[in-house]
């Protein structure tokens, strides 16, 4: 039996490979599909209860001791990561089974969505650098293939932008990663953090850390490198968007916040603030954004760059409590941003279009569907007693704690234009009575879009509507029993506070 610790990378690996296998039979590379992503889940499951009774997990692929082989570590924030990151999976999968279309299937949907599942997990429990950009450009190649995926212009178009963006943040992070190998003389991230704690070469590890910062800042689209994000996430197919919006921006604020927390906090009182400050402009800029949008897609997409400032808020308070809501903001918000885009999809297949100025009435039509909508609306926007209010809360009062009055007052003015943003889809989607332009004035992309959505037959309604139901639920209890997921957050924030569990655990002994 492999280690649990393997178990994210085989799992995907092994699917990828078997539905590759069964190209030509769609009905067995479906059941493929969404068994390896149930597997994934499960195993990340139960990753996640090793790491939470026995602590860190570590393996030595190959036998060669660390710093010298390959190591992979996971701690309490990265198994978090991973089960969240199987229960996407899983969500995405079953959704795309009515969404993704016969043609996408046939070329090579299902392996690249375990591909990209695999990168993910990758580079959630690397331990050493170079490794992380290796599971990066996984992540790049097949997010590239999904995105340019049946070649028509508009997908191209995002993905041009996509991919060009992050090969640039990919030279960043290798000219970074080269050059601190040359000063410490190791990649391994356990191995970095004693060697740099020693405080020589103090101002070319910052000049490290900005390059760290860029290159990760591009990846995780924080302020002001976040413009290829919108111009790219509203053009693949729903579900491909949906796990985007999800993941991959997470894998970006993950690796900052590991990184600055794990080897570069040799100048908390530059690089910290730095980050506080970027924080609050990323929230300003990604929520006003969003308000100046008027097409589903594109709004939710602003609405990525304005929460992840709010995730790395935490990173630059640099506390318990900050770190906690920090963890805290990244769970929830991959939960509730997935099922806006799943939900986005949802509307398209019944109206053809997702132009605000186009749509309407789907509260008389579909009431389900607008309070499935409503409550990742409210939660992405902070209202009580949902997810996203205690993520909020948390890091509004970590931020009083720190006396950053400033960043406390944008995390709540970015939160109410959040609400009027959301509330602008719910009016214009849902509750303004229907346009009734017929099917004469729609585009024949969008005539076939409405079609078959108008008759939703039972098994097509049950695989597009249980993943949306599922994590709207889910948002709910997150927010009603908030304290579970918040005390197993604390937990993970004090692990990275403290690296001497991280170098123990990896090196076997502490610094």
């Amino acid at each position: 039996m492999p280690d649990v610790v393997l178990l994210p990378l085989l799992i995907p690996l092994i699917t990828a490979i078997a539905a590759v296998f069964a190209r030509h039979r769609r009905r067995t590379r479906r059941l493929v599909s969404v068994s390896g992503a149930a597997a994934l889940f499960c195993a990340s499951l139960a990753l996640l209860a090793t790491v939470w009774r026995d602590g860190f997990r570590t393996l030595q692929v190959g036998g060669w001791p660390a710093p010298y082989g390959i190591t992979l570590a996971v701690d309490l924030f990265s198994a978090m990561m991973v089960a969240v990151t199987g229960l996407m999976g899983l969500s995405v999968v079953v959704y795309s089974l009515e969404s993704a279309g016969v043609e996408h299937e046939a070329i090579g949907y299902h392996p690249l969505l375990h591909i990209l599942l695999l990168g993910v997990c990758g580079s959630f429990i690397t331990g050493d650098l170079f490794n992380l950009y290796v599971w990066f450009e996984v992540m790049l190649i097949s997010s590239f293939a999904l995105l340019a995926l049946g070649g028509r212009r508009g997908r191209m178009e995002g993905a041009i932008k996509y991919v060009a963006l992050n090969l640039t943040a990919s030279a960043f992070l290798l000219a970074a990663i080269g050059m601190l190998y040359g000063v410490a003389g190791t990649l391994n991230m356990a191995d970095l953090s004693r060697q740099l704690h020693t405080g020589t070469l103090s101002g070319l590890i910052t000049v490290l850390a900005m390059l760290f910062l860029v290159a990760f800042g591009i990846k995780s689209a924080i302020f002001p490198l976040f413009f290829w994000l919108p111009a790219s996430y509203h053009t693949p197919p729903v579900a491909v968007s949906a796990l985007f919006a999800g993941l991959l921006t997470k894998v970006g604020v993950y690796v900052l916040i590991r990184v600055f927390t794990l080897i570069f906090i040799h100048d908390l009182n530059y690089s910290h603030t730095l980050i506080l400050t970027i924080s609050a402009l990323t929230m300003i800029t990604g929520v006003l954004g969003a308000v100046a949008q008027n097409e589903f897609r594109r709004i939710l997409s602003f609405h990525i760059i304005s929460q992840v400032g709010y995730m790395i808020l935490g990173l630059g308070l640099f506390t318990p409590l900050a770190l906690a809501g920090s963890i805290f903001y990244i769970i929830h918000h991959i939960i509730v941003k997935t099922n806006l885009f799943l939900i986005s999809g949802i509307v398209l297949r019944l109206q053809g279009t997702l132009e605000l100025g186009r749509l309407g009435g789907l509260y008389g039509s579909a009431p389900g569907l607008a309070l499935l909508f409503l409550i990742p609306a409210l939660s992405l926007s902070g209202l009580p007693p949902l997810s996203g209010f205690w993520a909020k809360l948390i890091l509004v009062r970590a931020a009083l704690d720190q006396e950053a009055y400033g960043v406390a007052a944008t995390a709540l003015l970015v939160g109410m234009l959040t609400l009027f943003s959301m509330m602008k889809i719910w009016g214009e989607v849902f509750w303004r009575p229907p346009r009734d332009d017929g099917l004469q004035s729609r585009s024949e992309a969008e005539q076939l879009a409405l079609l078959p959505g108008a008759r939703l037959t039972a098994g097509p309604r049950l695989l597009l509507l249980s993943p949306a139901v599922l994590l709207a639920v889910l948002t709910v209890l997150i927010g009603l029993a908030a304290e579970s997921l918040f005390s197993l957050c604390l937990r993970a924030a004090g692990q990275l506070l403290n690296p001497a569990g991280y170098i123990e655990a990896v090196l076997g002994k502490i610094p």
